[in-house]
């Protein structure tokens, strides 16, 4: 069997695009919302805890 160029290029596109849907299915699927909207949130949960242990009041 003899793969040109052309064909193998075709292929290695193929396979990123396919890659790529899949990763994007991943980050769109209702099942992660919940951790993104955690991860999300990260920094300000950082800013509490320097408020609460320097002992500043927080609204």
């Amino acid at each position: 069997m003899h793969i040109d160029l052309g064909t193998l290029s075709g292929i290695t596109t193929t396979l990123a695009l396919i890659a790529f849907l899949g990763v994007w299915a991943w980050a769109w699927s209702s099942k992660r919302k919940r951790s993104f909207d955690e991860a999300a949130n990260l920094p300000f949960a950082d800013d509490d805890i320097d408020q609460n242990s320097k002992g500043g009041h927080h609204d």
